[in-house]
């Protein structure tokens, strides 16, 4: 008899060598609790298929279809046939199979009416989306009494059919297999969950639910073990969480109340406008936590134009009346010297300490940033290290040795999504002791998001715009189907500029030269040319469509003094159009500029192109946005194109942008860069079972802070949440 396999038992004792090497190098799959908690990624029914108009080019799938014909034709470039398999899933969408090579047995193996598993990456030929060469498994023709065809589609057999994340060496069958021999001998863990919370929660055994989910006997059963096994990662994700804010609660830190007949009441007294009701509930609130003598930790979320930098502002000018200086931490220069600017506008002579028109009680501004000459970094860092700054605006500059606070007693963080967790945490450790923190973000974040990734956080939402902003349409311009209507774009942007506005056009990559952080690589191994870059479009519209148009062009390759020249032309509106890729994504605040031509929508992301149309609409003029793509209709690209374009609302996008993520990269895996075992939990759809698990983990926390009284659990907890994701969750 086998001896029985634990979570630890390397797979090469379980299965093989080779197959061992497989597993770890391709799938990073090395012990056999590896193997259990690598997860089908669906399951495949018989009489339900995949729908194949649903596949996106590029896609490593596996499909559940049917073979419809076979066709062999001799290859041009040459010697030897081509053997093309058409395949369906039942319900109209057809795939095609390409082999090369003289392959007769194949050609007698795919007789049409067999059923198999097609595996292998999506791409497009002439229109047609096929697999090249792919792996595949057939089942069993369904003759009564017949067997399987062979012992490695046994795992198919039944009505479910697991259908696991592969990789084209290691396909979805084999790993299944791997999981049948694993199974046999596995002897699972002890259950870590309390037993009261299993009891409270109808949850299932551990050991059921890992045997069910590989290799389920029912659907309810499949349903349960699910349940459970997304409980016990929500449930470690809320432990950490609540744990984190428990802590932090302890910290010390020096309290910043607000006072009377000070900077921030001149500058109440000094406003243009008067606040929102958002806006001063908002302001209550932060002026509350500064006031504690524990750090406050709060994101500011609220739509472009909804007034988070007068909240921030009003934020730093308490921290500065009670003698701190605060910091603001912005992703780009652009937007670090757009907010600098703004800053000394709205504040007058509050920020001109020091000079002839200064007021009593001011400060000053500096403004520390990657171009700024020697003698200017000399100065500006000598007002911050003296005190004499008190509020302090930068990029990643802030960041480096040599930049010193007096007592830096607010760190705000601007789109806080753009920064790593390092560049965050290096600014707060400047402090003597813990800053208070306030992140803002223009993304709507929904609400399961925001109690999952920042649930160590106090949660502020702006919902209100200002007054005075305009709505903005937005259309889909699909340029392969509807050439003409490309054509009637860039007309359209003509007429806004000769009624005396402006315009943008946005490309996803700069052009030849290093790769940014801001564009895509430009290199597509699946049949689609390289993405439209700003360097490449901009001569040419300048030559063509928009001929005679003052045309400007900004990306993040210039250099600093460059693109602050050029952002001050356009907002000056000595350019007509700005050619730009992301860098105009934040911050950047043209009223007059009313329209946006986005090339090659499908290659951003839903709640970049609502931050991106965000930049129009905001004078008296109503806003356009035209999103120009070549994406087939049904698509899901241009399903996400047309989902932008119906709707205005930030949080619905927020909510489709969350549907067509990978639940890893919201919680932060592409950060920690370590393999997770948070694989089931949808943000989305499980929001009810997460705010459960919130209220159970708030409750055993309450009573165990440290876990101390269930040291299963808390082992359960590291190895769900390593430490570096506890860190990103703690620091986010």
């Amino acid at each position: 008899m086998s001896e029985p396999a634990t979570v630890d038992t390397p797979l090469k004792k379980l299965v093989g060598d080779k197959t061992a090497k497989a597993l770890a190098s391709q799938l990073d799959l090395h012990t056999a609790g590896d193997l259990i908690y690598h997860f089908p990624r669906r399951y495949d029914e018989r009489g339900e298929h995949t729908d194949i108009r649903s596949l996106d080019v590029g896609e490593q799938v596996t499909v559940l279809a049917q073979v419809q014909r076979t066709a062999v034709r001799p290859m041009r470039q040459r010697r030897g046939n081509l053997l093309e398999v058409t395949v369906g899933d039942g319900s109209g969408g057809v795939l095609t199979l390409t082999f090369f090579g003289n392959q007769a047995w194949r050609e007698r193996e795919l007789r049409p009416g067999r059923w198999g598993l097609f595996a292998g990456k999506v791409t497009e030929f002439r229109g047609k989306r096929q697999l090249n060469g792919p792996e595949y498994v057939l089942l069993g023709e369904g003759g009564e009494g017949e067997a399987a065809v062979n012992d490695e589609i046994e795992e198919f057999a039944g009505a479910l059919i697991p259908v696991y994340p592969a990789a084209a060496a290691v396909p979805t069958w084999v790993i299944a297999r791997c999981v049948r021999v694993v199974l046999d001998t596995f002897t699972p863990p002890d259950d870590p969950l309390p037993a009261a919370v299993r009891a409270s929660r109808n949850l299932v055994d551990l050991g059921a639910a890992l045997r069910e989910i590989h290799r389920p006997s029912t659907k309810e059963a499949l349903h349960r073990a699910r349940r459970r096994l997304k409980w016990d990662e929500a449930f470690a994700v809320q432990l950490t969480l609540v744990q984190r804010k428990h802590r932090a609660a302890d910290w010390p830190a020096r309290p910043r109340p607000p006072r009377a007949d000070g900077l921030l009441d001149a500058f109440d007294a000094r406003l243009p406008y008067e606040l929102t009701a958002g806006q001063r509930e908002v302001g209550a609130e932060i002026a509350e936590d500064l006031a504690a003598a524990h750090p406050m930790h709060r994101l500011l979320q609220g739509e472009v134009g909804s007034g988070k930098t007068v909240v921030a502002l009003r934020a730093m000018l308490q921290v500065v009346d009670a003698g701190g200086q605060a910091a603001l931490l912005a992703p780009t220069e652009v937007l670090a010297a757009q907010h600098y600017r703004g800053m000394l506008d709205l504040l007058g002579p509050l920020g001109r300490a020091g000079e002839l028109d200064s007021a009593d009680h001011a400060t000053r501004v500096e403004l520390v940033t990657g171009s700024l000459g020697a003698a200017a970094r000399r100065r500006a860092l000598g007002e911050v290290a003296s005190g004499a700054a008190g509020i302090v605006l930068g990029t990643h500059a802030l960041l480096y040795e040599g930049v010193d606070f007096a007592d830096l007693g607010l760190v705000v963080v601007d789109e806080q999504h753009r920064f790593g967790v390092e560049q965050r945490d290096a600014l707060r450790a400047k402090a003597d002791q813990p800053p208070h923190t306030l992140v803002m973000t223009a993304t709507p974040i929904p609400r399961t998001v925001a109690m999952t990734v920042y649930g160590d956080l106090e949660v502020s939402t702006l919902s209100q715009l200002p007054r005075g902003r305009s709505p903005i349409a937005s259309h889909v311009v699909p340029a392969a189907e509807k050439p003409a209507f490309l054509d009637r774009a860039w007309r359209r942007l003509r007429e806004e500029v000769a009624a005396g506005h402006q315009a943008y056009v946005v490309c996803p990559r700069i052009g030849d030269g290093p790769v940014s952080d801001e564009e895509p690589p430009p290199e597509d191994d699946n049949g689609r040319r390289p993405p439209l870059a700003v360097t490449e479009v901009a001569p040419l519209l300048a030559e063509g469509p928009l001929h005679g148009l003052r045309i400007g062009v900004l990306h993040g390759r210039l250099p600093a003094d460059e693109k602050d020249a050029v952002m001050r032309s356009f907002a000056a509106g000595d350019l007509d159009v700005l050619v730009a890729t992301t860098v105009i994504e934040v911050g950047v605040d043209v009223p007059n500029a009313t329209v946006m031509i986005v090339l090659d929508a499908d290659r951003f992301g839903v709640s970049q192109l609502h931050q991106l149309r965000g930049r129009v609409g905001r004078g008296a003029a109503a806003g356009l946005c035209l999103l120009v793509s070549e994406a087939a209709e049904g698509s899901s690209a241009r399903e996400r194109l047309d989902a932008v374009a119906s709707t205005s609302d930030g949080f619905k996008l927020a909510e489709l942008d969350l549907e067509q993520r990978r639940e890893g990269d919201v919680l932060g895996a592409t950060q920690s860069g370590h393999r997770s075992h948070l694989r089931l939990l949808s943000l989305r759809r499980d929001a009810d079972l997460i705010r459960d698990a919130r209220a159970e983990a708030i409750s055993l926390i309450g009573d165990d802070p440290e876990l101390t009284g269930n040291p299963a659990l808390a082992a359960s907890v590291a190895a769900l949440v390593d430490e570096d994701r506890a860190e990103y969750l703690e620091k986010g």
